[in-house]
C-alpha cells in the first residue's frame, strides 16, 4: 500500500547527517539521494524513508499529528534510534518503553519538528 513516507527538510546536509545517524542505529541504510532528497530503507522490509526539500520551494513545515513509524528488530535499536535522534539535536517525545498496547516504543523530533518513532513489537 505505502510506498514511501516523505518529510520535507530546510536543510538537506544537515537532515541527511540526521538520518545517516538515527536510520543506521535502527539497521537501516541510506541507499540513494537526488540534488532534492534523501532516501532510507532495508531490502525486503515494506515501506521506504525519505527527506526532502520542497518542490514548490516554500519553507518545509511539519504537521501536527503526522508522524513515521520505523519498525526495528528488538528493543535495544529502539533506545539506539532515540539516543542517535538526540545526539542529532533531536528532541524527545517520550522515551524508550513498554507502551499500552505492549509494544516497546520511543518518539522523537528531527531537526525540522517533524515526529518520529521506533518500535519493536517482538524482542
Amino acid at each position: 500500500m505505502i510506498v514511501n513516507i516523505c518529510y520535507g527538510t530546510r536543510d538537506l546536509e544537515k537532515a541527511g547527517q540526521f538520518y545517516d545517524a538515527v536510520m543506521g542505529a535502527g539497521g537501516h541504510a541510506r541507499p540513494g539521494e537526488t540534488e532534492r532528497s534523501i532516501f532510507y530503507g532495508s531490502q525486503g522490509q515494506g515501506s521506504g524513508f525519505a527527506v526532502t526539500l520542497p518542490y514548490d520551494g516554500n519553507p518545509a513545515t511539519n504537521g501536527n499529528g503526522t508522524m513515521a513509524t520505523v519498525g526495528v528488530a528488538n528493543r535495544e535499536a529502539v533506545d539506539a534510534m532515540h539516543a542517535a535522534a538526540l545526539a542529532q539535536g533531536g528532541t524527545c517525545e517520550g522515551p524508550p518503553g513498554v507502551r499500552a498496547n505492549g509494544f516497546y516504543v520511543a518518539y522523537w523530533r528531527d531537526l525540522d519538528g517533524n515526529k518520529m518513532n521506533a518500535v519493536s513489537m517482538g524482542g
